[in-house]
């Protein structure tokens, strides 16, 4: 049974951990420094707070942390893995422009350790069995299959470093994008006195669109915080001929986030246009 140390205790990471442990691995942590959220979530998933010297002997290692954070993360475990008994499997499954992914195995690779470029699609695991799907890429791709047996759904997507993350800012891109894209209308229509009749021109026309925004919109107000740092990773990944729309979105969710932590009247208003509230 394979060790595995997750880096951080988010949805994203102790949904994984719970998995993987109820799975019968085990799943080691860091709460050194961390809130007494993230230590409820890691004691309720099963996480073990471990010492540098025991997460260094860990097998793989699952970096699951805010994009921005992915670079400082790698470098600060660096010399851990250069330590360690054996050569550790470091996949980072962060949102992260190619370009970042390149980065973070250069900072890896003195270590010694194998370097695994991954993307996660998808929510955490939930207790009715879903399971967000784990893209990898890269030489020692195959090196992540083991954790099939755990319960995770990990798949090899063809190409070197940086392709898993590539599969990840286009899909982001897209859904992501259309939350945003879709939100700042509704927001606009309730400005203008136009809400009442974009809902019907939607229902009389695009029912299908309207079902996906009333199942997309909501979730994105306590997450917009997070998938700023993403749209700016997407930002540069699509080069200068995308880079100013996506840039914007980021500025979009930026100041979702002021109003969830805030006034919530955007909030408000997008609940009332999608009909609950």
């Amino acid at each position: 049974m394979p060790t595995i140390a997750i880096l951080a205790q988010g949805a994203m990471g102790a949904g994984i951990a719970r998995r993987l442990v109820e799975r019968g691995a085990t799943v080691l942590t860091s709460l050194a420094g961390r809130s007494a959220a993230s230590a409820r979530r890691a004691a309720e998933a099963g996480m073990r707070d471990a010492t540098p010297a025991e997460l260094a002997a860990a097998d793989i290692f699952l970096s699951i942390v805010p994009p921005a954070e992915a670079p400082a993360t790698a470098s600060l475990l660096a010399p851990a893995l250069a330590a360690a008994p054996r050569r550790a499997v470091y996949a980072d499954c962060n949102a992260i422009s190619p370009e970042t992914a390149r980065e973070v195995a250069a900072s890896v690779a003195p270590s010694g350790a194998v370097f695994v470029d991954a993307g996660i699609i998808g929510g955490p695991p939930r207790p009715d069995g879903y399971t967000p799907v784990l893209y990898v890429s890269g030489e020692a791709a195959g090196r992540l299959l083991a954790l099939n047996a755990y319960g995770l759904d990990v798949r090899v997507t063809p190409g070197g470093i940086g392709a898993a993350s590539a599969l990840k800012m286009s899909y982001a891109g897209i859904t992501k994008g259309l939350v945003a894209l879709s939100s700042a209308m509704m927001l606009a229509a309730a400005r203008g006195g136009a809400a009442e009749g974009l809902r019907a021109e939607l229902e009389r026309s695009q029912p299908q669109l309207l079902a996906w925004f009333q199942r997309m919109v909501p979730p994105m107000y306590d997450k917009a915080y997070r998938w700023v740092g993403e749209m700016e990773e997407i930002a540069e990944f699509t080069g200068p001929q995308a880079a100013g729309i996506y840039e914007a979105i980021a500025e979009f969710y930026r100041g979702m986030a002021a109003d969830r932590a805030g006034p919530q009247q955007q909030v408000a208003a997008l609940e009332a246009f999608l009909g609950r509230k």
